[in-house]
């Protein structure tokens, strides 16, 4: 099998050129996707560029905390994004932000952020999961691949800045391969090194939230992605950063699916780092219909 998809640091250099949007106004913004990639435009990337928008109009001094956004139409990749941020509210704590990509005129996803300037205050948070094997103790994306060369497809075109790392079957096995499991969880990493800017991790962080979590609602029923199983889209997301993170050190994405009905999925993670601590927390739901073989 012949991987020829970008990876390491030249992946990460091309998503830092994906996340360095160009001003074209004093809240406006124009965002390109990769050169190679799937047929529509991927839900973090999208989100991740929202989030540069609007952290551009953003003293510095704050750093976002939360966000939330919702996924109206397929983007092209083929077509730039144009990005229009509303000043909502600056006040002596916090700044609100919302987000508008559009493209051909037409909005295809918009987002409220907010940033906070730095306060102490109570301090808790969940414990990391138990008995979670390491990222260096379980197969990586390669080594996955590998058993399914039929898989490879666009996995070996398009570029992989993300380290990352399933602890058990990610989705797109093939159907009766993945047995029932309640928690999907992921070892994650920004595959190279990334500049200090906070903001950066943060949408690095946000790029990479939106990989894995809806396929934690599959991940119950033992369900994958594709012929014999399920296709999806992202409807919407929310995201929550608790604490200070590097996006290129590695973190756990463990994730769980408390509903799913209607043709709809509901799906929540939480991020740790090795050491324990929670930076993060994320919630999506997603469309979700079967297909046939």
């Amino acid at each position: 099998m012949t991987d020829g998809s970008l990876v390491g640091q030249a992946a990460v250099d091309q998503l830092l050129e994906v996340l360095d949007l160009s001003s074209t106004g004093t809240m406006s913004f124009r965002g390109m996707s990769p050169p190679v990639g799937p047929q529509r435009v991927y839900g973090g990337q999208v989100a991740g560029q929202a989030l540069v928008a609007a952290g551009r109009t953003v003293d510095p001094d704050r750093v976002v905390h939360s966000l939330h956004g919702y996924f109206v139409r397929a983007g092209d990749p083929a077509e730039p994004i144009e990005y229009e941020v509303e000043n909502i509210r600056d006040g002596r704590s916090f700044s609100v932000r919302r987000s508008v990509a559009r493209q051909h005129g037409k909005t295809i996803f918009f987002m409220s952020a907010s940033f906070q300037r730095h306060e102490e205050g109570l301090d808790h948070h969940a414990p990391l999961p138990p008995d979670v094997p390491g990222p260096e103790s379980v197969p990586t994306m390669t080594d996955r691949l590998s058993r399914y060369p039929e898989r490879l497809g666009i996995w070996g075109q398009i570029p992989r800045p993300i380290d990352v790392r399933y602890v058990g079957e990610p989705g797109w096995v093939r159907p009766g391969d993945r047995p029932a499991d309640p928690h999907q969880r992921v070892w994650m990493r920004i595959d190279g090194k990334l500049p200090d800017d906070p903001l950066l991790h943060a949408c690095a962080l946000t790029y990479a939230s939106d990989l894995t979590l809806l396929d934690s609602v599959l991940s119950v029923h033992g369900e994958v992605w594709g012929p014999g199983g399920v296709v999806g889209a992202s409807l919407d997301h929310a995201l929550w950063f608790h604490r200070p993170f590097r996006a290129d050190e590695w973190f756990l994405y463990d994730c769980w699916s408390p509903s799913a009905s209607g043709a709809r999925g509901l799906a929540t993670g939480r991020m740790f780092t090795v050491d324990g601590s929670q930076i993060a927390s994320a919630v999506q739901e997603g469309l979700l219909r079967r297909v046939g073989g």
